[in-house]
């Protein structure tokens, strides 16, 4: 594709860049993203990556949009209190980039529909609330091929990761199964401070972005933690293990299920 005039002014401090260039943008633009959750981590990366001009994002989230969201999941706003969480992403989206294709998924991932949902897509972003959604991902892109970006919050902290499935440890290398029910308690019972939310939801953006324009260095086999109270940052090695359950050398897992009955939550993406 060719960039036109007003592409080449809007996107002109990304194709100064010598890593992207116009050849890059043009990537970007023919890029199609699915983001799992419109919430906290969602919110601020489709923000960015709808402003870099990722061609298609698509959006999964079968919640509405309630006052106590609006500390933290800045793609919302109070007149959009009661509507559908992807209904009022893309409202503002599109206010950003009418360049750009948003695809709203008002629907609540299970294993029978996630294969459909993430199959068109180069690259998914987790940015679920809950280990049921988390491990129903990891799954689904372990067992088609596809890249995934994981951010998970909680309280002061934060962490991403970036899998490759074939070449990078997943989810299951770090925490093989879902934690028994009321072992630990989720964000809504905890809190979150909200810049937390958005410095990983950026930072999973950012992966995104290197990921499409093949540079730098992704969070493959690294797990980034962040602790807001100390302002600190560290990586944390994390080897494909040989023994997972789903990527590893002998896989017990070949066909996804919900975990729902592991974790005792309704399942909710965001």
């Amino acid at each position: 594709m060719k960039l036109r005039e007003d592409q080449i002014e809007r996107y002109s401090r990304q194709i100064l860049l010598p890593n992207v260039g116009g050849a890059g943008q043009e990537k970007l633009l023919s890029a199609k993203v699915l983001i799992i959750g419109a919430g906290g981590l969602g919110s601020p990366c489709a923000l960015y990556l709808a402003s870099a001009g990722i061609g298609k994002i698509g959006i999964v989230d079968s919640d509405t949009v309630e006052l106590n969201n609006l500390q933290r999941q800045i793609i919302h706003s109070m007149k959009n209190v009661g509507k559908a969480k992807v209904e009022s992403a893309k409202e503002c989206l599109t206010g950003i980039n009418t360049d750009i294709e948003i695809v709203p998924y008002n629907v609540r991932l299970t294993s029978v529909n996630i294969m459909d949902i993430i199959k068109e897509y180069d690259i998914i972003i987790d940015g679920s609330d809950n280990f049921p959604t988390r491990y129903l991902v990891n799954d689904a892109c372990v067992l088609s091929g596809k890249p995934l970006s994981h951010g998970g919050i909680f309280r002061f902290d934060g962490q991403a990761i970036t899998i490759l499935p074939g070449e990078s440890a997943c989810y299951r290398c770090l925490f093989p199964e879902p934690p028994p029910p009321g072992l630990v308690p989720s964000c809504q019972e905890a809190g979150i401070l909200g810049a937390v939310a958005g410095i990983i939801g950026i930072i999973q953006a950012n992966e995104v972005l290197k990921y499409i324009l093949k540079i730098g260095n992704p969070l493959a086999g690294k797990l980034l933690v962040f602790n807001a109270l100390d302002s600190s940052f560290r990586q944390v090695k994390v080897p494909k293990d040989p023994k997972c359950p789903i990527c590893g050398e002998n896989p017990t897992i070949t066909k996804l299920i919900d975990y729902e009955q592991f974790c005792s939550l309704r399942k909710r993406e965001g």
